[in-house]
């Protein structure tokens, strides 16, 4: 599917904001120079009249075309050169007055003749990240900082465990896979999440990660919403192409938690949609909690890994 529809317009409006502030700054600066020399504004206004001479020779059917465009491009260079040279007397560099954008390949459009520029994918990479509720957990948490110097007596499973995270991430839009982690607090479950959540916005793909009190909050909001609420609370659980549910287990314990977690897994599986769930909840846990049609599912249809050793954070000191 790709970044949301909030996530490109985020970037248009970031790039629309590049483009203004570039042409202000040009135009700003074209008034303080046309204040010092009237010379140079005349130029430019000739300029502006040579350019326009020239399209008019060019579409138009006149015998002499090549040899009238030849002399308006000369026309055109002397007053360049004696623009620059203006410029440069007066102590500016010949270009002062240009517009700077910010990406000179696209000149903040977002797109060059080849396709969508390589500035636009890092914005909407970046909004992205900001849109998934990753929040800080993405500046730190990557493949590159999980350590398996934290996993002495478990290390060849983490092993696995990462090896597998990376591989999910990469092959992300072909395998459709979901992903159970299951272990005690501080064991790595959602270092991994966050770590598959950015390697697969970077490849631009839409991500939702959010811990499971917030999701089922963000449902019982679209139940009980005011007639003139026109926002949908949940959308973007259903919509996204990855969602990762954090600490999945201490949500309410309420027969509405219950159907609203199994109307999103049963949706997004029907759908062929990728899921992560890390909870701390054995499978025996799981079970007693959860009615059978919730856990045929994160048991049937999901991939798992049990998460093992002492707490990292403890680790660390």
């Amino acid at each position: 599917m790709g970044y949301s529809r909030e996530v490109y317009m985020t970037v248009a409006k970031q790039l629309e904001e590049r483009r203004s502030r570039a042409v202000r700054l040009s135009d700003e600066r074209h008034k303080s120079v046309y204040a010092r020399s009237p010379e140079i504004a005349e130029i430019d206004a000739a300029l502006a009249g040579t350019s326009a001479k020239l399209c008019a020779v060019a579409f138009g059917r006149s015998e002499n075309a090549k040899e009238e465009i030849a002399r308006l491009r000369k026309e055109n260079l002397a007053l360049q050169e004696k623009r620059a040279s203006l410029l440069t007397a007066l102590g500016y560099a010949k270009d002062y007055t240009a517009v700077e954008y910010t990406c000179p390949l696209c000149k903040d459009t977002g797109y060059t003749e080849k396709g969508m520029c390589g500035c636009m994918r890092r914005l909407l990479a970046e909004a992205s990240l900001r849109a998934s509720g990753l929040g800080t957990l993405a500046s730190t948490q990557s493949f590159e900082s999980f350590s398996l110097d934290y996993y002495a007596d478990n290390r060849p499973y983490a092993e696995k465990a990462l090896r597998d995270a990376l591989a999910f991430a990469e092959d992300f839009e072909e395998s459709h896979a979901n992903l159970l982690f299951v272990g005690g607090t501080g064991l790595g479950k959602t270092h991994l999440s966050t770590a598959i959540a950015r390697r697969v916005i970077e490849r631009g793909f839409d991500v939702v990660y959010d811990i499971a009190p917030n999701v089922i909050a963000d449902f019982e909001k679209e139940r009980y919403k005011r007639f003139d609420d026109e926002e949908d609370h949940t959308e973007r659980y259903f919509r996204t192409d990855l969602l990762i549910i954090d600490d999945l287990g201490t949500e309410a314990d309420s027969p509405f938690a219950l159907s609203a977690i199994y109307r999103l897994l049963n949706t997004r599986l029907n759908n062929g949609q990728s899921t992560i769930i890390s909870t701390n909840l054995g499978q025996k846990n799981l079970a007693e909690r959860y009615e059978a049609r919730i856990t045929s599912r994160l048991l049937g249809s999901f991939i798992p890994y049990v998460f093992k050793g002492v707490d990292v954070r403890r680790q660390k000191g």
